[in-house]
């Protein structure tokens, strides 16, 4: 039995010093460098996101990055480069002109990740874009744009979501006040918001500038921001006209606690935000969301 097991540990090195014969060590690192397998866009997504804002923008759709519960398709690299384009000049660039490059750079979620199809809910919901603990946004319905012949209202609907989801990482940081609940407390309805007898101008006369707005505070706080400074003066009027007398009362109740929330939390000007949200989309003819610069 000893004689057996010295031949083999004896085969075994005789294997060992063969196999240390054959194989010359390479003088190629096993570790590859990424940046020679860069593309122009992953070039330009460092110099316009990862670099200024310290983001990681995510067009390859990842499973770790994604949400299993949901059929997702990836997002189609061209409508991509457009989403890219816009985002930054609509959103980072705003909040950068408005509060200094430091604002977005430091709050800003570390991950954009974008979504070609939508998350399609069982109630006939489905999500444009979700926020996760100050993270990441995941940015749904890429492939639905179109970068050659982009539409305005297209584009300002994209941007509340964007608005949105934001606004959701400004109050995790910094709650607001209590007495912004208090106002239309007895009103929410959590998923109800979405049913058929839950109609917008039911919404809008119960104090809520949007129906997703009546499904929970947070919501409805974020829904004033996103619409506010997106949609503009002429649409906020609109709203307030449709509420009548309560419903509007209401609703300028929470702006004020919003607006003085983001001034003394923030030092965010929610006029001046939208000021220059407005001049950017009044330049987005100069904006070529087709090829990279």
């Amino acid at each position: 039995m000893k004689e057996v097991k010295l031949y083999l540990i004896m085969f075994l090195m005789a294997g060992i010093c063969w196999s240390c014969k054959e194989d010359a060590i390479s003088d190629e690192s096993i570790f590859k460098d990424s940046t020679k397998e860069l593309s122009e866009f992953d070039k330009w997504i460092l110099v316009n996101y990862t670099y200024p804002y310290n983001i990681v923008f995510k067009y390859k759709m990842e499973d770790i990055e994604s949400d299993h519960s949901y059929q997702l398709v990836p997002a189609d690299p061209d409508k991509s480069i457009a989403f890219a384009k816009f985002i930054k000049y609509l959103w980072l660039d705003a909040y950068a002109e408005h509060k200094g490059v430091d604002f977005p750079r430091m709050y800003a979620p570390r991950v954009i990740h974008l979504i070609g199809s939508g998350a399609y809910n069982s109630n006939n919901t489905y999500l444009l874009g979700t926020a996760e603990e100050g993270l990441k946004i995941t940015l749904f319905r890429v492939n639905d744009f179109d970068p050659v012949n982009p539409s305005i209202p297209e584009i300002k609907d994209r941007m509340r979501t964007l608005y949105h989801e934001f606004s959701h990482i400004l109050h995790q940081k910094k709650n607001y006040s209590e007495e912004f609940q208090k106002i239309t407390n007895d009103d929410y309805i959590l998923n109800d918001w979405s049913s058929s007898t839950a109609t917008l101008q039911i919404a809008y006369e119960k104090g809520f500038v949007s129906r997703y707005a009546r499904k929970e505070p947070n919501e409805d706080f974020v829904e004033i921001i996103a619409r506010y400074v997106v949609y503009g003066q002429e649409n906020w009027d609109a709203i307030l006209k449709a509420a009548g007398t309560d419903g509007a009362a209401k609703i300028n109740q929470k702006f004020e606690i919003v607006q003085n929330y983001l001034t003394v939390s923030w030092g965010i000007d929610i006029n001046e935000l939208r000021r220059v949200f407005e001049t950017r989309l009044d330049n987005m003819d100069k904006l070529d969301l087709t090829h990279l610069d």
